[in-house]
């Protein structure tokens, strides 16, 4: 039974959300072929409550919306705010955030083509939004040296909240007439 108890705990810890009793025990009935109640799953929910009630751990389990869910205890609150500051300190530049877009609109694309459209070298730029996993290889051209291909990933659509680049705003949505040099003919 304590090796259940153990892959609830994975399970809990590994839900980007909170997840529900019946959840818990149809994951377990699939990935361990083990079959227990919802009556079970909260009896074992009461020990693993237990165990994170200590002092000496720093998450608590809650219930959430008849979610379990492990969140942080409220004495690291602070030290969990700074390390979102320093995270947020790591925004992307004015240079990544145009690369990215052109990778947007334009993909898949390659860098040699990013770089035409920018008129410089954007080898950090890429570099970063790879690392932030914004962006991804999806493969290579069929053009002389195969160069790489980039295009947006599903982190990238998620941190933007679209389902597909088919969400992306139209440039003409974008462009406002305000902002065209000369006159407007007609």
């Amino acid at each position: 039974m304590n090796d259940i108890l153990l892959h609830i705990e994975a399970i809990i810890f590994a839900s980007e959300e909170g997840i529900s009793a019946n959840d818990i025990r149809q994951i377990l009935h699939d990935a361990l072929a083990v079959d227990v109640t919802n009556q079970e799953v909260v009896e074992l929910m009461k020990k693993i409550f237990e165990k994170y009630n200590r002092e000496d751990q720093v998450f608590s389990l809650k219930i959430i919306g008849k979610q379990y869910q492990f969140l942080t205890k409220d004495i690291y609150h602070e030290t969990v705010n700074q390390l979102q500051a320093h995270k947020d300190k790591k925004k992307l530049s004015q240079s990544g955030l145009e690369t990215l877009s052109i990778i947007a609109y334009r993909q898949p694309i390659t860098k040699l083509e990013i770089e035409q459209i920018r008129g410089v070298n954007c080898d950090y730029s890429i570099q970063r939004l790879l690392e932030k996993k914004l962006i991804q290889i999806t493969g290579k051209a069929e053009t002389i040296g195969k160069p790489l291909l980039y295009a947006t990933s599903d982190q990238f659509m998620n941190h933007f909240g679209i389902k597909s680049t088919k969400d992306l705003p139209q440039l003409k949505d974008i462009i406002a007439e305000e902002n065209t040099i000369g006159e407007i003919t007609e």
